[in-house]
């Protein structure tokens, strides 16, 4: 079986922590969770889940052609991203830029900005790390900075005995808010491919487990600790930066939120638990 090189992230994600935080409006002072506090939290998220799979769409990219392989790879880039490459010492390093006009990804967000990527040209070895970091770039008007590395492997897990993908993910990341409050975010997943990876064409045949823990620390000094209980189930061919199942319990002061993604259906809405109240919500990017 032809293991497949094109990952994608995400949460996120993945980066998928959605941080306990205030609302960019008037929360700050908010000592409990809110479900205005989880949707704009997800704003957050689907950013950093963009900036993922951008980074590791080039990985897979480089690494296709540095193969040689006579399988098509497309890249998510859009036609106004500009990528340069460079090898020295045996490491590779792109710069991806996006202009300063903004560029449009296909779901419709604007990026802004430079990413740089590094990772070793020796695509053999059993384990492949990449690390990428920022110079004046905006996702949606947010900036984005700090940095991630993410460690990839081929290996069998309790989430799936065939061996596949595994990535595991160091985050350590900024966002500032266009009208200038900021929030940190670090912690560490893993994102499990496990179906999809034996094709290099397709992105909608990716499906991606995602599990871990992460603390949010807001513009007011609270943190918040947010824990995956239900690994999170990301499906490329709904084309939306949101999981279709899972959940996450969130703690702030004291306070916890049970987040849940739903049953498997392609859309941008959860439903919030806190104090034994359900209560819906749409997630934005």
């Amino acid at each position: 079986m032809k293991t497949k090189k094109l990952f994608i992230a995400s949460f996120m994600a993945i980066t998928i922590f959605i941080s306990c935080d205030s609302n960019d409006k008037t929360q700050d002072s908010t000592t409990a969770i809110s479900t205005d506090q989880v949707a704009v939290d997800a704003k957050i998220d689907a950013s950093i889940d963009d900036v993922s799979n951008i980074v590791e769409d080039q990985f897979s990219m480089k690494q296709n052609m540095t193969s040689k392989s006579t399988e098509t790879m497309k890249s998510m880039l859009p036609a106004c991203a500009v990528v340069t490459w460079t090898l020295t010492d045996g490491t590779f390093t792109g710069t991806i830029d996006f202009g300063t006009e903004g560029c449009a990804l296909e779901n419709g967000n604007v990026l802004k900005g430079k990413i740089t990527i590094n990772f070793s040209g020796n695509f053999t070895t059993a384990e492949q790390t990449i690390t990428y970091s920022f110079d004046g770039f905006y996702h949606n008007g947010k900036k984005i900075q700090g940095s991630k590395t993410i460690s990839r492997a081929l290996k069998s897990t309790e989430l799936l005995a065939t061996v596949h993908p595994v990535f595991n993910c160091t985050i350590d990341m900024t966002v500032t808010f266009e009208d200038g409050k900021v929030y940190t975010r670090t912690g560490t997943l893993t994102k499990e491919m496990i179906a999809g990876y034996d094709t290099k064409g397709s992105w909608n045949d990716n499906v991606f487990l995602v599990t871990g823990n992460g603390t949010t620390t807001m513009p007011n000094g609270d943190t918040c600790v947010s824990t995956i209980q239900t690994p999170l189930r990301y499906e490329m061919a709904c084309k939306k930066p949101f999981p279709v199942s899972g959940t996450i319990l969130k703690t702030k002061n004291g306070t916890e939120a049970l987040v849940d993604f739903g049953t498997g259906e392609c859309d941008n809405l959860a439903t919030v638990t806190i104090a034994g109240v359900t209560t819906s919500i749409e997630l934005k990017k």
